[in-house]
């Protein structure tokens, strides 16, 4: 875990509360992409805090439920599939990203990110592999994965259910291009997504 508090440990003396920032579902057809930073309290070591993808979902909720109770603050940010066909996924996950900075109720002093920028004058660091090198990126990642887990679970499933969502959490299964193709896509699929994987279905769009 010491490892894991490696970029933390060199930043808290000059900047009191680091954000970690990360996102999920980057590479699905369908939903939002979902943001989180997280502020972590000074020296907290959260035993089996790592990846989120790494983690088995019942070790990912008894997680979330501890960063949620220790943390200093959570902020969570959504770019929708719109957004996302509009302005193209890496602007879509930045603008996600700031806007969970924004929706933290204590303003960050330096954000650590997972492989991204976000556009703020707060300073920050650019960390690659950052959910599996970092505590607060990787509490981000579970705050994330967690938060966007459950949407496609409960409401983006019952909004949709012949999709399967709750199953596949709208990235690109055998079954949910299956479904694509024989109901077509719902307003809340990411278009520019989808032309990529059924160029031969242009009725579609």
């Amino acid at each position: 875990m010491s490892d894991l508090l490696m970029y933390e440990k060199e930043y808290w003396q000059s900047y009191p509360h680091i954000a970690g920032i990360d996102e999920v579902g980057r590479g699905c057809l369908f939903g939002d992409v979902v943001a989180a930073a997280v502020i972590l309290p000074q020296g907290l070591i959260l035993e089996d805090v790592n990846d989120s993808k790494k983690l088995s979902a019942k070790k990912r909720d008894h997680l979330y439920d501890i960063i949620m109770e220790h943390a200093v603050a959570v902020g969570i940010g959504f770019s929708d599939a719109d957004t996302i066909d509009r302005i193209n996924i890496k602007q879509a996950t930045r603008l996600a990203m700031k806007q969970a900075v924004e929706q933290l109720a204590v303003v960050p002093d330096y954000l650590l990110i997972d492989a991204e920028k976000v556009d703020t004058q707060i300073p920050q660091l650019s960390v690659i592999k950052g959910d599996a090198t970092s505590q607060s990126i990787a509490a981000a990642s579970i705050v994330a994965k967690v938060t966007r887990d459950r949407l496609c679970q409960g409401e983006w499933d019952a909004r949709y259910p012949e999709y399967g969502i709750g199953i596949h959490k709208g990235y690109a299964t055998k079954l949910h291009r299956e479904q694509i193709q024989a109901l077509g896509p719902t307003p809340m699929h990411r278009k520019s997504f989808m032309r990529n994987l059924f160029v031969e279905e242009q009725t579609l769009f």
